[in-house]
């Protein structure tokens, strides 16, 4: 490794470091480690020791390559981690070494509108299967203080998704979310912290208890009730939600629409139960609910949202931590969906 920057040379005490690719897609099979030399910083760049990385539903669809973007070869994957600064390139004054930070999903779009899309880990770059990692300054913001490596790990996908899908939400507003993944359980906590209602929807009365200490107002069974919108409308006085998190897809969706309330926001986040089904377009129509596709979020998204959860004290919920060695076996346990929260792996 070069030593031109400004580095913290007792953390980089071997130049080797190792790496995971994905030589090839369709299975487990084509996560390969590697070992290779440690990079050195350029002008603007930083290099990062990273600490801790995990796992979102699109790394399902990118290891079984079914991802809508081509994925290259060779990739690193995984788009969310966490880290420490350990040398610092030319002309950086964002960050100095020893800085704890975390990635932005994506590593050019830093705020405004989204209105074309920017470059995302593992499609146009490498990920952050990796022990060290040169990444431009820019795409990195500061870790929350009171959160640890494997909780800021979590938020770049998850946290900053609930956080875009709430925007605008407020207290006393009523807010719906489905099942048990990072983005549902984040968008419980960060609802709750801007002071709205909870309802939840979850498959058992275990989960259901743990939404409740969580922060849930109401939890629903939604293999007890398959329809579960009529639930929510009781539950509301017949009113609907204000804002429901949409995690589902079509699946989900026809329940998610008759418990949207009259002007209220269908955050669309994903497609968890498949992309087969269909809605009509007068049961939209008449909803008079407004549709919005969600896109995870910009650098100042991430700023804002580590700063509440900061304010208020929120940190993420963990479902189990897997060591650097374990990739792998996170990526089976991942994709049992037998989940509460967030799946990390500590490097």
């Amino acid at each position: 490794m070069k030593t031109s920057a400004k580095t913290a040379f007792n953390s980089l005490n071997d130049s080797r470091m190792r790496a995971y690719h994905l030589k090839s897609l369709g299975s487990l099979d084509g996560l390969v480690a590697t070992e290779q030399e440690i990079p050195s910083p350029g002008p603007g760049e930083v290099l990062v020791r990273v600490r801790a990385s995990s796992l979102n539903f699109r790394d399902l669809l990118i290891i079984n390559g079914v991802y809508p973007i081509p994925v290259p070869p060779g990739r690193v994957p995984l788009s969310d981690a966490a880290g420490e600064i350990v040398a610092v390139g030319a002309d950086v004054a964002r960050f100095k070494v020893a800085d704890r930070v975390m990635n932005s999903f994506f590593p050019n779009w830093f705020g405004g509108s989204f209105n074309q899309m920017p470059d995302q880990y593992v499609a146009n770059r490498d990920g952050w299967l990796t022990e060290y990692k040169v990444v431009s300054a820019e795409a990195l913001v500061s870790m929350p203080e009171h959160l640890t490596f494997e909780e800021a790990a979590t938020l770049p996908c998850a946290a900053v998704t609930a956080w875009s899908a709430l925007a605008g939400t407020g207290s006393g507003d009523t807010v719906l979310t489905e099942g048990t993944g990072g983005v549902s359980l984040f968008a419980v906590q960060l609802a709750k912290a801007m002071g709205a209602r909870v309802i939840a929807t979850t498959s058992s009365p275990e989960k259901a208890q743990r939404l409740t200490e969580l922060g849930a107002d109401h939890v629903i069974d939604y293999r007890a009730v398959p329809k579960w919108g009529d639930q929510v409308r009781a539950l509301t006085g017949g009113r609907g939600v204000d804002r429901v998190v949409e995690v589902g897809g079509p699946d989900t969706l026809v329940q998610s629409v008759k418990a949207v309330a009259y002007g209220g926001q269908v955050s669309m986040v994903g497609v968890l139960g498949g992309a087969v089904g269909g809605l009509d377009f007068m049961t939209m129509f008449m909803s008079q609910a407004t549709f919005r596709p969600i896109a995870i979020g910009s650098r100042r998204d991430l700023e804002d949202v580590g700063r509440v959860m900061k304010q208020h004290g929120v940190r993420p919920v963990i479902d189990k931590v897997f060591s650097f060695d374990d990739a792998a076996a996170a990526w089976r346990h991942f994709a049992d969906r037998q989940l509460f929260g967030k799946v990390v792996i500590r490097h």
